[in-house]
């Protein structure tokens, strides 16, 4: 990642509201990353030194299976933390972080938020509603996982990786080992995966060509996805 300007600190500070975390001095140890897409931003085992706010962008967390296969975990937009359950276990990381698409983290030092916490302890309170909204969508995606067919979480994956746009979003590199390991992903055959994305094709909700997988109707794409997205 590569440090950026300051002064968009401040506004996305604002943006998000989280000037009054903040407060005094402890605004000028905030830092600005950029990052591009496909960025490998974390990996397993290492050592975070400091907690991240994703304030532009996506990423997506992936556990590597022994085989090599990617499973995704959960994709994340801004306002996401990321280090906050390193900071309290004081622990490493335990999965891949990589970007989805370009975008900015603010970074705050440790050992700046181990003083702050003493001084101001609101950001105690941010963490907690935090790390909870965490615990809720892992939750979530094992009773979307439980509950639902295949083509609703399908539906939910395409949503969470695309970029939307003008009533249109994309993806790209749907080769064929990426649909195998999506397949293992969400709980079907890789034979199933593709009878379910051929339905979608004829009903008009995406198109394929050339290993990339075109969205062409949104709405209706989020309308099978009843509200379910991996985020």
């Amino acid at each position: 990642m590569k440090e950026g300007n300051i002064q968009k600190i401040t506004d996305y500070l604002i943006k998000y509201d989280l000037e009054k975390y903040f407060p005094g001095s402890y605004k000028d140890k905030l830092q600005l990353f950029s990052f591009t897409e496909g960025e490998d931003l974390f990996v397993p085992g290492e050592k975070l030194d400091r907690l991240y706010f994703l304030v532009e962008g996506k990423i997506k967390i992936y556990t590597l299976t022994p085989e090599g296969q990617s499973l995704i975990n959960r994709f994340k937009k801004p306002l996401a933390v990321i280090g906050d359950v390193e900071y309290v276990k004081e622990s490493a990381v335990l999965n891949s972080v990589e970007a989805v698409s370009p975008g900015e983290m603010i970074g705050f030092p440790y050992a700046a938020l181990k003083e702050l916490e003493k001084e101001h302890p609101s950001i105690l309170r941010f963490l907690l509603e935090m790390v909870a909204h965490k615990f809720y969508t892992e939750s979530h995606f094992t009773s979307m996982h439980m509950l639902y067919p295949v083509d609703v979480r399908l539906a939910g994956y395409l949503l969470s990786i695309s970029s939307a746009g003008e009533g249109t979003a994309f993806h790209q590199e749907m080769r064929t080992s990426s649909l195998s390991e999506l397949a293992e992903w969400i709980g079907t055959s890789y034979r199933h995966l593709n009878r379910v994305l051929k339905k979608m094709e004829a009903d008009g909700i995406i198109e394929r060509a050339r290993g990339s997988i075109m969205i062409k109707n949104l709405a209706q794409l989020r309308q099978l996805a009843k509200g379910n997205i991996y985020e």
